[in-house]
C-alpha cells in the first residue's frame, strides 16, 4: 500500500469509528447497523468488514482510544487523591456519548462474544492500571502491605460502576469521595503501635 493509500485508509477507518459512535449515541446499540455506519461514513459495507467483524468491534476500538486519551492515574504522591481524580475523570467520560456506548457494549456483552471479549479486555486493562498505582502506593507505605490489590480495585470502582450502570443515584464527585472516605480506614497503614507504658 502506498503512503497515499495508507492515508486514505486511515481517514476511512476514523470516519467509520466516528460514524458508529455517533449513530450509537443517537439511537442506541441495538439500532446501530453496519448499513447505517457505512452510509454515514461514506464507505461500502465491504470496507467495514475488511477491518471489523461486527459493530461491537468498531465501537470497542473507539472506546479504547477515547478511554486511553481521557482516563489515567495521576501520581501526586497522595494515592487517595489520585484515586478520586481518576474516578472523577471516569465519571466525566461516562457523562459524554462514551457512556451511552459503553452501557450498550456492557449489555451486548451478556450475549455477544465479540462484545464480551472486548469489554473484558478493556476492564482488564483498567484493573491492571489501578493495581499498578496501588502497588506504588503500597511500596511507599501509603496503604497496607497485606492488601489484595485487585480486591481494592473492586471496592473502589464497584460502587461507582454499579450505581452508574443501574442509575440508582447520581454519580458525582461527592459520591466518589464518600466511597473513598468509607474505604480509607481499611486501606491505610495503621499507625505504629506503642509499647505499653510508653
Amino acid at each position: 500500500m502506498s503512503p497515499e493509500q495508507s492515508r486514505r485508509s486511515e481517514k476511512a477507518r476514523q470516519a467509520i469509528i466516528e460514524a458508529a459512535f455517533a449513530i450509537c449515541a443517537e439511537l442506541g446499540f441495538t439500532a446501530t447497523t453496519i448499513e447505517a455506519v457505512a452510509a454515514r461514513a461514506g464507505v461500502g459495507k465491504a470496507t467495514i468488514y475488511r477491518w471489523w467483524p461486527s459493530k461491537a468491534a468498531i465501537l470497542l476500538e473507539g472506546v479504547e482510544a477515547r478511554r486511553d486519551a481521557a482516563v489515567g492515574y495521576p501520581d501526586t504522591g497522595d494515592v487517595m487523591a489520585d484515586l478520586a481524580t481518576q474516578a472523577a475523570n471516569v465519571m466525566q467520560l461516562f457523562d459524554s456519548e462514551f457512556g451511552t456506548i459503553w452501557r450498550g457494549l456492557v449489555a451486548a456483552a451478556q450475549t455477544e462474544d465479540v462484545a464480551a471479549e472486548g469489554v473484558r479486555r478493556i476492564l482488564r486493562d483498567s484493573i491492571d492500571e489501578c493495581v499498578a498505582r496501588l502497588a506504588k502506593a503500597r511500596d511507599e507505605g501509603q496503604i497496607r502491605r497485606d492488601l489484595d490489590l485487585e480486591l481494592v480495585v473492586a471496592l473502589v470502582h464497584g460502587p461507582i460502576h454499579q450505581t452508574w450502570l443501574l442509575g440508582t443515584r447520581p454519580v458525582h464527585p461527592a459520591f466518589v469521595r464518600a466511597v473513598l472516605q468509607a474505604l480509607k480506614p481499611s486501606l491505610q497503614t495503621p499507625p505504629a503501635c506503642h509499647e505499653a507504658g510508653t
